[in-house]
């Protein structure tokens, strides 16, 4: 196990061949490495967030330790087809063990709400009778919201750094883990 808080390395071919670069903060564009893209990729250690395109833009998905061989693997589940991976930062709130978070039904705090601190495959089957989440704050830890349940479907990473409004749609929350 890697002794640094944060360790990726991203390859630029799949199945971790070609040119290889180590990671230990953020990356706000790796063609500033002579990278056209990240193709395939390991994290070392700790979690972090993926984007499609530089400066932390497009689609987002969570890296937690392992190996990623090719970018479809990037996604998971994910509904969405994932060609390319151009930045990437640690998330450094995640800490499966102490994650809470509070839904809204309504933006700006307001409606039925609900208090989360566990995996949710199925925001519905949890009694949530809405496919949306109209707003919500995280008091520690960090989250993946899908968009579909079975955590399928778009990714939204949400963190500790303060509290969401206008959300998009959620039906499967689930703890980063660390």
């Amino acid at each position: 196990m890697s002794a640094l808080p944060f360790q990726i390395i991203v390859f630029d071919e799949e199945c971790f061949q070609g040119r290889r670069h180590e990671f230990t903060s953020e990356c706000c564009n790796v063609m500033e490495f002579g990278f056209e893209s990240v193709r395939s990729l390991r994290v070392e250690s700790g979690a972090w967030v993926g984007y499609e395109h530089a400066s932390y833009q497009g689609q987002q998905f969570v890296l937690e330790r392992g190996e990623y061989p090719q970018c479809d693997a990037f996604g998971g589940s994910n509904a969405y087809h994932i060609e390319r991976m151009t930045s990437f930062r640690p998330i450094a709130c995640a800490n499966h063990r102490e994650c809470r978070m509070t839904i809204y039904e309504r933006e700006n705090f307001m409606g039925r709400k609900g208090e989360l601190s566990d995996d949710y495959p199925s925001l519905q089957a949890m009694g949530w009778c809405n496919n949306e989440v109209g707003s919500f704050r995280i008091q520690s830890g960090a989250f993946v919201c899908y968009q579909y349940p079975g955590y399928r479907g778009y990714q939204y990473i949400m963190e500790e750094f303060g509290s969401h409004c206008q959300t998009p749609q959620i039906q499967s929350i689930r703890r980063i883990q660390q």
